[in-house]
């Protein structure tokens, strides 16, 4: 087990790129798990781009495996009075596996405080069971622990997940590259209406920022993901991430392919 602090720490750098040996407890199948993925793209911008404003808005695009040594090449695009742009290509054996475009932008004074994010109600987390078990569990998932708050969607209506989660590296805390990481945890609400489980491969992802200094006091946050449209193979979902103390932190969509029997037959 590769604690997810210490994998940050060994990001080498040299001229053109920063450069990491990806370990087989981070795999999600055949590749590394895309929330890893997502966050060595921005732990690369934090380590090369100095003074940042916080993190605002991060989009992904997984494109290929990305297994054996990834290199990451973050390239700066605009730098203003309050925002910057920063696009990330993250190498791996057989090219480029993910794209990254990062918006990080400081707080301005404005009139406007609204925020119509209101976390489920869900239980305790010491009272919820636990999510992925022990048995056929992709490699990441050893690194977070989880607890399953609700499942829906087996008797109609729209698939969706709550589920409390922390990393198991303490130290992780509410930094921005641990929250990506953290965020695309949950497979897609699909598998909650599934009799079997099946492949599945994120293709996008997107998030916003909605925190610029996120944290939770116990380590714990509440992950909630509901389909919208589950058609054709694919998966489109929209997920919120909240704090223990039911504070609104992350609101993202993303794009996963079904790799069920029904469309792998068709």
């Amino acid at each position: 087990m590769t604690p997810f602090t210490d994998l940050l720490a060994r990001l080498a750098p040299d001229a053109a790129a920063q450069h990491i040996d990806l370990p087989e407890d981070w795999l999600q199948g055949r590749t590394t798990y895309g929330g890893l993925t997502a966050a060595l793209c921005v732990q690369s911008v934090l380590n090369t781009v100095p003074d940042l404003p916080p993190l605002r808005s991060a989009q992904f695009a997984f494109l290929g495996p990305a297994t054996g040594r990834l290199s990451l090449r973050p390239q700066t695009l605009r730098q203003g009075k309050s925002a910057t742009f920063v696009a990330v290509d993250a190498e791996g054996e057989a090219g480029v596996a993910a794209r990254a475009m990062l918006c990080f932008a400081a707080a301005r004074p404005s009139q406007f405080d609204h925020r119509d994010v209101t976390p489920p109600d869900a239980s305790h987390w010491d009272a919820c069971p636990d999510f992925f078990g022990t048995a056929a569990r992709p490699n990441f998932t050893r690194h977070f622990v989880t607890r399953l708050a609700e499942m829906s969607g087996q008797q109609g209506g729209s698939p969706a997940l709550t589920v409390w989660a922390r990393h198991l590296d303490g130290k992780a805390g509410g930094a921005f590259a641990a929250l990506a990481a953290l965020g695309d945890t949950l497979p897609p609400p699909a598998l909650a209406v599934a009799a079997t489980r099946f492949p599945i491969s994120t293709m996008t992802w997107s998030f916003d920022v909605l925190d610029d200094a996120p944290d939770s006091a116990s380590g714990w946050w509440l992950l909630h993901s509901k389909a919208e449209s589950i058609v054709h193979g694919y998966s489109s979902q929209i997920m919120t991430l909240w704090n223990d103390a039911g504070q609104p932190v992350l609101r993202g969509r993303q794009t996963v392919a079904i790799f069920d029997a029904k469309s792998a037959a068709g």
